[in-house]
């Protein structure tokens, strides 16, 4: 198999660990890419122990996986970092996955311990798969694992798997050799709500980050180069233009040029479009650091002490650079208020001169009539408004000085800040000198003592140096025993697991020849049966194809004999007698019955098998439910998208309780606590008329399955204890035949109180009103609704019917009471029931069309009334292949809109409760005749033969 699965790739169902094993998950950065693309790029990892892979996404949100690796058939290894990196147990450290056909993958985690974590788990998940394939027969269909339910009935079934036994010194070894570990925050389910880890690869920039920045630095640019193109005045925060008069126009073209006489004194001074730009600074300003180093070596050659020179005159510089530049900083704060002010002062102006202007314009068309007194006040606003203008313009002008100044302080500042970092520089490179020479002369010190008198002792450098390096081969010595317990245990396993292999080979070649020796039975007795068909040589008694054909059925529906435990694996296990959901899959009694049951079963079972060879949706749950665990559950496309392929067995019970909270929720919050145990007790101590038919119906309910098939199965007691509750519940209904089937199916993944509100979205949200009274009501409404639904999506099916009169409403009706109980094969009834209690009863009309969509040729092949009935009496239970019928249910039915059979439901609803009120009439009218005539006393109605 290959060890990485296609791009974009769907992924196995795989059964999730049980609650009290952590699920193998978390972040690993993946080598990957080509040429100079190639680089680790964090993905994150999910394992999926069904099939032993290890599948990555992008991300924990992402449904469908990037690719696979085959871990059943993968040996792992590492490489013990250099010297001093092994200590460091924070760096980031990679492993190598080698698959089969020499495919090697290198993963890298965030830690050595993350590391160790993932080899030791990545090791026992193979160890366990590649054992529980040398397990006894075992029938995918009966054994989920017990642990991965937590609620309902099918949780309580165990099967009974004989797993061999494994090498007990094996297991010792593979124990002495463990390397304990525990994992960081990055691994786990916990791990899908941190950040994804930082990439290590310097080739994985972001193109987008690039170009946001190139894009944020233009615009900067762009708007410091569109400074003062226009005389504007300045307001609360934009820049804002006003229409001047004629002779506002003629001052400001005199200002403008004084502004371009001020503007060409200060050619060399440019503006930036940042507050505080250190970045220009005079050309001659600007000193390699180079030069600065050699010009202080060459000082220091002439000072008489290295040391003196930092701390006098080096100190003395850099304390009036700083106090120079505080002083630059409080002016340059002082003049930023002043132009606050000024820029305040400059609106009020702003505001002043916008009104005079509007007074103005309107009295110059008002002047005419107007007494001298008023054209005089006129004259002096204008005179007002000129000196205020002025005024403004004068302001303008110092304002331009201000910011001239603030420019040149800006650039001082700038050459102040260079020559500070150009003397720490200086002040760093004349540190290390002083170091260097310091130890230069401790070493002198150190030989000249040695060679006086201390020959034998070594020194101290020697000492330290000889210390490190024993550290150093230390930290070497435990991470090379690290790696070779791991390579040990690795080759420990892996010859384990070849010697199981050869085992397993030599076991399947024993199982391949007593299947073909009994394939070849067959095929004997098969060819017999033809040749007497085509040419018989006895009489119809006494023909060998009789004899044959009655061995064949015995062989088939016999009961298979006990065998010995080495000889169970030989023997195809390949129809068990009750499914996973506990349906008998093979009745008793009807032999004919039995023989199709079988054949059924088989066919099932094919269908199962090709279907786990194909990529299911597992695993898309798992990484669904991963994303979900630390935020709440919500409604979304994806969500129903994956209900709809269908709800794997291991997390139905959870969805199934989740759906259910989701429809009851107002119902619950207007509860109080134990709302479920009062109506419980209460239906106990005082028994309801409803009490007795519930008692009858019980063995009734699903005698087919286990759960439900005698007095003492735990699901009698819990379907009396949630129809009791109801019945309570809801008096006006009680009980209704068909409510006790809703229940034993709500009851197989839900507890009782769970089971009990199911009941309640059933009955109370999903289902009209009067849908399980006495009248049935709306059951009744939704065939015509449903009739109306046949004639417009498949007209020819409908035609069909009405030539024949052929009423399959009568087959109907009993789908929609019980949402397809026992009409269709358990499989696809909980992948129906999956939809339905997220959507809602939508679904049932949608599955109803899809089951005469997916049998419309073989029905219109029929021609007489009562092979049509008789067919439709059991079509559904020859429909085997789920997949298909939701392609059909959710995909050829489009477009389905809920408001069409709302609107329906509303007609019919009257045309229904019509036809009962004269029903009522009539039946009136006859209670009336029957009292006054004689002749008619002994006549009864239909209600009074029943009672």
């Amino acid at each position: 198999m290959p060890a990485a699965g296609s791009e974009g790739e769907e992924s196995p169902a795989g059964e999730q660990p049980g609650p009290g094993t952590p699920k193998l998950c978390g972040y690993l950065q993946k080598l990957s890419g080509k040429g100079p693309l190639r680089g680790f790029r964090s993905r994150w990892f999910v394992f999926d122990p069904r099939r032993c892979y290890l599948y990555y996404f992008k991300g924990p949100q992402e449904p469908l996986p990037l690719g696979h690796l085959d871990i059943a058939s993968a040996c792992f290894s590492y490489h013990q970092p250099e010297a001093g990196a092994a200590a460091a147990g924070d760096e980031p450290a990679a492993f190598e996955v080698h698959s089969p056909g020499g495919a090697v993958t290198v993963l890298k985690a965030a830690t050595r311990q993350d590391m160790t974590y993932w080899l030791q788990e990545l090791q026992q998940k193979r160890w366990e798969y590649c054992n529980n394939l040398d397990a006894a027969k075992r029938d995918s269909r009966t054994s989920p694992t017990p642990s991965d339910f937590s609620k309902g009935l099918v949780a309580k079934d165990n099967p009974d798997l004989s797993i061999l036994s494994q090498n007990a010194s094996a297991e010792r070894a593979r124990n002495i050799l463990a390397v304990e570990t525990s994992p960081t925050d990055l691994v786990g389910e916990q791990a899908a709500s941190q950040p994804a880890p930082v990439q290590a690869s310097a080739i994985n920039f972001s193109l987008k980050q690039w170009s946001t920045d190139i894009k944020n630095s233009m615009s900067s640019l762009r708007k410091g180069s569109n400074e003062n193109r226009k005389s504007v005045f300045y307001t609360t925060e934009e820049w804002e233009l006003l229409d001047p008069t004629p002779k506002d126009l003629e001052d400001s073209m005199a200002l403008e040029e004084k502004r371009k006489h001020l503007a060409e004194g200060n050619k060399g001074l440019t503006s930036s479009a940042f507050p505080f730009d250190f970045g220009r600074i005079p050309h001659k300003a600007r000193r390699p650091l180079k030069d600065v180093i050699g010009s202080s070596k060459s000082r220091n050659s002439s000072d008489s002490s290295p040391t003196e020179w930092c701390s006098g005159s080096g100190n003395r510089l850099v304390s009036e650079l700083q106090l120079k530049y505080q002083s630059q900083q409080e002016e340059l704060e002082k003049l930023k208020k002043d132009l606050l002010s000024q820029k305040e002062l400059v609106r009020l102006l702003q505001q002043t001169v916008r009104s005079s202007q509007y007074d103005k314009y309107f009295a110059s068309r008002l002047c005419e009539g107007v007494p001298k007194d008023f054209l005089e006040l006129l004259h002096q606003k204008d005179d007002q408004i000129l000196g205020l203008n002025n005024q403004l313009e004068k302001l303008n002008l110092e304002k331009d000085s201000l910011q001239q100044e603030v420019k040149n302080l800006k650039c001082k500042v700038g050459e102040l800040n260079e020559r500070l970092g150009m003397l720490m520089e200086t002040i760093q490179a004349k540190d290390e000198v002083i170091m260097k020479l310091s130890r230069q002369l401790s070493e002198c010190e150190g030989s000249t003592s040695s060679q006086s008198g201390a020959i034998n002792s070594p020194t101290a450098t020697c000492t330290n140096k000889e210390l490190q390096e024993l550290d150093r081969l230390k930290d070497n010595l435990q991470g090379y025993k690290t790696q070779n317990k791991f390579l040990n245990k690795e080759i420990l396993e892996l010859s384990a697991l070849r010697r199981n292999a050869e085992a397993r080979e030599r076991e399947w070649q024993a199982k391949y020849t007593s299947l073909e020796a009994k394939l070849c039975q067959i095929e004997s007795k098969y060819l017999i049966l033809l040749q007497e068909m085509k040419t018989p040589v006895c009489s119809e008694d006494q023909s060998p194809a009789r004899e044959v054909i009655t061995q064949l059925l015995e062989d088939a529906l016999k009961a298979e004999p006990s065998e010995q435990p080495e000889q169970a694996f030989f023997k195809p296990h390949l129809v068990s007698e009750y499914d996973i959901y506990g349906f008998q899959t093979v009745p008793e009694d009807d032999e004919e019955e039995k023989l199709v049951a079988k054949s059924r079963a088989l066919d099932l079972r094919s269908l199962s098998l090709s279907e786990n060879r194909e990529i299911s949706t597992g695993v898309k749950w798992e990484n669904y439910l991963a994303s979900t665990m630390n935020r709440e559950m919500m409604r979304c496309v994806e969500l129903k998208n994956l209900i709809r392929s269908g709800i794997p067995h291991e997390h139905r019970s959870k969805m199934w309780k989740w759906c259910v909270s989701l429809h009851v929720k107002k119902f619950k919050d207007s509860t109080v606590p134990g709302y479920f145990q009062t109506l419980l007790q209460k239906a106990l101590e005082k028994p309801n008329p409803a009490s007795k038919q519930i008692e009858l119906d019980l063995l009734r309910t699903l005698p087919n399955n286990k759960h439900y098939s005698s007095p003492t199965s735990e699901g009698i007691q819990k379907l009396r204890n949630v129809l009791l509750a109801f019945s309570w519940r809801n008096p006006d209904i009680g009980y209704c035949q068909g409510l006790n089937r809703l229940v034993a199916i709500a009851l197989l993944y839900l507890e009782q109180e769970d089971a009990f509100w199911c009941l309640v979205t059933i009955v109370e949200v999903f289902m009209p009103r009067d849908y399980y009274t006495k009248t049935l009501l709306g059951s009744q409404v939704d065939q015509r609704v449903f009739k109306d639904l046949l004639t417009e999506k498949l007209p020819r099916l409908h035609a069909h019917f009405e030539q024949y009169k052929v009423d399959y409403t009568l087959i109907t009706f009993n789908w929609f009471l019980v949402v397809f109980v026992d009409s269709v094969v358990s499989d696809i009834l909980f992948k129906i029931w999956d939809s339905f209690l997220y959507e809602g009863p939508k679904v049932i009309f949608r599955f109803a069309l899809a089951l005469f969509k997916y049998k419309e040729e073989e029905i219109l092949k029929l021609q007489d009334s009562m092979s049509i009935f008789k067919y439709l009496r059991y079509f559904t239970r020859t429909i085997l292949d789920a997949r298909k019928l939701t392609a059909i249910a959710f995909g050829d039915l489009n477009p389905f809109p809920l408001r069409q059979i709302r609107n329906r439901r509303a007609y019919h609803l009257e045309k229904v409760r019509l036809e009962l009120t004269e029903l009522e009439a009539i039946r009136e009218d006859f209670l009336r005749e029957r009292e006054t005539c004689v002749e008619k006393r002994d006549l009864i109605s239909d209600d009074e033969e029943d009672s």
